[in-house]
């Protein structure tokens, strides 16, 4: 009961301990030994059992989706339709904080992209994936104002799904379309979910009061 209680309570902390611990696991095998034995492998499964031409074409449009361009829009739509002030400055400054924690990360690691089977080009260093990142952090957000404030839980679980395969298909994405490691999309999925439930709880504790 009382493991029970504690879970409860800081779930929150949990998560962040497990995601960022799983990073750096991340984060030494490429320091240490470049490609993964991983990657080759999830690349492999995706190109044998879900690439072809409509596949591809899906995937185009589907990267886009975290792509800054993309969010640059729906940032400022969001701010035009969104009445409370507070979550209108909490969205643009989650997204500037996200872009400048991955960037701090890449140069920091200085991984070069895969080249072998690249579909689309793409420029700058590869870990973690900036669009992984950039989408568990600005979709992650939505996801958790959607469950807060929606109160027709209907629509509210039809959004949180939508929201949370797309994020996945983002991530597919990258590796599909030859710009990145699968190492380098989970660590991103990972190291962002640390920041997110950070992010999160700040906004709960002294923004959403």
């Amino acid at each position: 009961m009382k493991f029970k209680k504690w879970l409860k309570n800081n779930y929150n902390l949990l998560i962040i301990f497990i995601s960022t611990i799983i990073f750096l696991i991340f984060l030494w095998n490429v320091a240490s030994f470049g490609i993964m034995k991983e990657d080759k492998l999830i690349y492999n499964f995706i190109s044998k059992y879900l690439m072809n031409d409509i596949s591809t074409s899906i995937f185009k449009v589907i990267t886009k989706l975290s792509g800054e361009l993309f969010l640059i829009v729906l940032t400022f739509i969001l701010i035009v339709f969104i009445k409370n002030k507070k979550i209108k400055l909490a969205i643009p400054i989650n997204l500037i904080i996200i872009c400048i924690l991955n960037l701090t990360l890449k140069n920091i690691v200085q991984r070069p992209r895969p080249t072998e089977f690249r579909l689309i080009e793409e420029k700058g260093y590869s870990f973690p994936s900036g669009h992984s990142m950039i989408s568990m952090a600005f979709y992650g957000l939505l996801i958790y104002l959607i469950y807060k404030y929606i109160k027709n839980k209907k629509l509210k679980c039809i959004l949180i799904i939508f929201l949370s395969i797309l994020i996945l298909l983002i991530g597919i994405s990258r590796i599909y379309l030859g710009v990145h490691y699968a190492s380098d999309v989970i660590a991103g999925f990972c190291i962002s979910l640390s920041y997110l439930m950070i992010y999160t709880n700040i906004l709960k504790k002294w923004v959403l009061k």
